[in-house]
């Protein structure tokens, strides 16, 4: 079995326990994801199987779209609302407008420091190891990008934002940011990914579709938008054995196909294509 689907994850699952679900329901190990949910979290978690693990680092790059929101007044040790309570202020409110200049700041590029609750590690160890054995630790920094953000809701004690981001952005540490600069106590209640490059979470499948066997593998052609190049007999047989070729495109990929059936992806490299992702 190859191929990408596209799992909309329901909350209080982590997204290891989501592929070991895939790895009994498929009958296979050679299963990956492309981008770490937190348990709080929903939505798109892009999954490849098969060959197609070998495309696992190129999406996860991929910048990603949220919608969360922020209870206002708490402050958890985790950074959201399934954390430890560490402070609580029962009387905030926030203005819209200074709300929406503050969100607009965070526009561009900064260096955002990663959660203690989390799988980066320092010294071979996991952060949030040092966390469960309250060890301090200095917490590393990490170039992030803020490409959109903008508000959604000011309500009852709640803000709702959508935002893209670059690979490596914590949501949890945008919040604990944007509640810092709004001199207010706030953590992360809820957060969706809706969109992961082009994969969309209106194309996403339940665990429960999948149960049902009610969900689609997509392929290359479905994934990317690169040109096709149709391999005469003699092409065929050098990408087969993985050599490069000399075509007349300056595209940076391209689908090479072979009798109508996708072979393998290509990359240009000093004006020679090589071997990229094989079939």
């Amino acid at each position: 079995m190859n191929g990408i689907i596209i799992i909309n994850k329901p909350t209080s699952y982590t997204s290891r326990d989501i592929i070991n679900i895939l790895n009994k329901k498929f009958n296979t190990k050679k299963i990956g994801h492309t981008g770490t949910l937190d348990p709080l979290a929903t939505g798109v978690l892009v999954i490849c199987i098969g060959k197609y693990t070998k495309l696992v680092e190129k999406i996860t790059a991929y910048q990603k779209e949220y919608i969360a929101t922020i209870k206002l007044g708490i402050k958890t040790d985790t950074l959201d609302t399934t954390g430890k309570i560490l402070e609580k202020d029962d009387n905030i409110n926030v203005d819209n407008q200074v709300l929406i200049n503050t969100l607009n700041s965070f526009l561009g590029e900064s260096m955002q420091e990663v959660p203690i609750y989390s799988a980066v590690k320092i010294n071979g160890k996991k952060l949030y190891e040092y966390a469960r054995n309250k060890k301090n630790i200095k917490l590393p920094k990490r170039k992030i990008k803020i490409k959109e953000i903008e508000l959604i809701s000011n309500i009852n004690g709640e803000i709702t934002f959508r935002t893209l981001v670059s690979k490596g952005t914590y949501i949890r540490s945008l919040i604990r940011d944007i509640c810092n600069s709004l001199n207010v106590l706030g953590s992360m209640s809820s957060l969706i990914r809706t969109k992961q490059g082009s994969f969309d979470i209106n194309n996403s499948y339940s665990l429960e579709d999948i149960n049902n066997n009610n969900y689609e593998l997509l392929t290359v052609k479905q994934i990317f938008n690169y040109p096709i190049h149709n391999l005469n007999e003699y092409e065929y047989q050098k990408v087969k054995n993985g050599n490069p070729l000399a075509l007349n495109f300056q595209n940076e990929y391209l689908i090479l196909d072979y009798q109508e059936k996708t072979i393998a992806i290509y990359h240009l490299e000093n004006n020679i294509y090589k071997s990229y992702f094989m079939l």
